[in-house]
């Protein structure tokens, strides 16, 4: 009979290069396939099926693909305007420090311990919110987390102990995750995979460029009023965020054929219409429980993930350990005052912007080497990630031996941008090739790479402080140096040898 539950899992998903489709037979599905209509007798969908319902092709005024290119601009500027607003929110509370630890007497440690509890709550938050969003959709997410991320400002603003101030970072955090986790898919959603590359460069730089630029807001803050007043200014902004999230319309293909079937059997009295997601089997619970589960299998049992995250989560936990070391460096050696602290942060920030302006060259050298070969292989995505793996120890050594009382403070400054320079082409690569490697595993190797990376981001900055004390500023940065040191080669290894590694993975695309 068209339209049973046979016959959708007869064509259980398969990788499809043409329409970008990544599905599996454990029925994680990403997307749906752009084809033609198929919801009139005589008109068939994907499989034959005369009463599967999917796209009339770009034309379809429901089809994310077929926006304005202007309405698909500006709904990639809000959604990596929310993400900034976030991964700002998660720096800007280092420049509260002095004053929180004297209003509630709390220890250095456990002040710190706020930011570490907000980066944690952004890497747990994607592992239910992202299979969340396949059934609700990204626009329910983005509204209802981004209100809690909102609401959870407030304990925040008006805490009157350290404990009130804890808790409500963590569940901040864990709100405000939705950003890494779910509005890369938006953007995805709206753009041809040849016009992806700049809209995904500018999502994927916002996160990024969010930690940098809140150091430099707070300081202004709170050097010249009260650390109340920081969140003040996150909840006006947030709220500005949230209002805009509104107009953002539904982009998730799943739940617009949803929505687009439920529409056809009303029109037409036949309640055999359906959609592919009207056909799944997993509920919530389950798909929640295989979005936690297979992020730590990809790590136990593929090497490769597992050498890439941890040293992009290296990575990130020395960019949170600089907001305990620039404090020490810049304050303690130079005489920063809280804002010219703040501004110290523009080497790291304008570092990454350097790292985005190379992609052209990147993209270069990748087309060069898919024609020397004749067809793309995932190995082709890591060339930035080997010159990144060169630059980051390189930063890191300039930065730790210019340290010194007696060396301007730009010295160190410009260190720091040659490591922010190495980092930016670490993640690019590592993304591009995880999602290319592992196309039916992209999303559980990407949480998989955040909660790795949100671990190290909230374990580094606890023992900063000590450890820059007890080494001094140039052995301290030298040990971290040593540790990017340990891990540059491996970009270069999976270039060389990954292909044979593929061969014998359980998930990794087969060469």
């Amino acid at each position: 009979m068209p339209g049973s539950a046979e016959t959708l899992n007869d064509t259980r998903l398969k990788f499809n290069e043409e329409s970008g489709v990544a599905m599996n037979n454990d029925k994680e599905f990403d997307q749906i396939p752009v084809v033609q209509e198929g919801f009139q007798e005589g008109k068939t969908g994907n499989d034959g099926d005369p009463y599967l319902v999917v796209w009339d092709g770009h034309q379809d005024p429901g089809c994310p693909k077929g926006f304005k290119k202007r309405n698909k601009w500006i709904i990639t500027l809000i959604v990596a305007a929310g993400a900034f607003n976030t991964t700002c929110a998660s720096s800007i509370y280092t420049s509260t420090y002095e004053q929180i630890e004297r209003d509630f007497k709390s220890s250095h440690e456990l002040a710190i311990a706020g930011l570490s509890l907000f980066v944690m709550g952004l890497g747990i938050g994607p592992m239910f919110l992202a299979p969340l969003s396949e059934f609700y959709g990204r626009r329910p997410i983005y509204i209802v987390s981004f209100a809690c991320y909102v609401l959870f400002l407030i304990p925040c603003a008006a805490a009157q102990n350290i404990t009130t101030m804890l808790v409500g970072r963590f569940l901040d955090g864990v709100a405000g995750s939705a950003f890494l986790s779910v509005a890369g898919g938006t953007v995805g959603d709206m753009f041809e995979k040849g016009d992806l590359g700049l809209p995904m460069m500018v999502y994927t730089a916002s996160p990024f460029v969010g930690p940098e630029v809140g150091p430099l807001i707070g300081g202004y803050i709170n050097e010249n009023t009260h650390w109340r007043w920081t969140w003040y200014v996150m909840i006006i902004w947030s709220f500005v965020q949230w209002v805009l999230l509104c107009l953002v319309p539904e982009t998730y293909n799943p739940v617009l054929l949803q929505r687009k079937a439920a529409k056809v059997r009303r029109e037409t009295g036949d309640d055999r219409y359906y959609a592919p997601y009207d056909r799944r089997e997993d509920g919530i619970l389950k798909t929640v429980l295989i979005s936690c589960k297979r992020p730590f299998l990809l790590l136990i049992f593929e090497p490769m993930v597992l050498a890439l995250c941890t040293f992009t989560a290296l990575l990130l936990g020395i960019l949170y350990l600089f907001f305990q070391a620039f404090g020490i460096v810049f304050r303690g050696s130079h005489g920063f005052t809280l804002s010219q602290l703040g501004l110290s942060f523009l080497g790291l920030f304008v570092g990454m912007i350097l790292g985005v302006s190379t992609d052209p060259l990147w993209r270069r050298v990748y087309r060069r080497l898919v024609e020397k070969r004749g067809e793309s292989i995932p190995e082709f995505r890591l060339p930035p990630g080997i010159m990144g793996g060169i630059l980051v120890p390189i930063g890191l050594l300039w930065f730790g031996w210019t340290t010194y009382r007696s060396i301007h403070w730009i010295v160190p400054i410009i260190g720091s941008a040659i490591f922010g320079t190495g980092t930016l082409l670490v993640y690019s690569a590592v993304f591009a090739f995880l999602v290319d490697c592992y196309p039916i595993y992209a999303a559980s190797a990407m949480a998989a790479n955040s909660f790795s990376r949100s671990c190290f981001a909230a374990g580094f900055p606890l023992f900063s402080t000590q450890m820059y004390q007890a080494l001094g500023n140039q052995y301290a940065t030298l040990i971290l140096a040593l540790l990017t040191v340990a891990m540059a080669p491996f970009p270069f290894i999976f270039f060389k040898y990954g292909e044979r590694l593929r061969k014998n993975s359980r998930y990794a695309r087969s060469p």
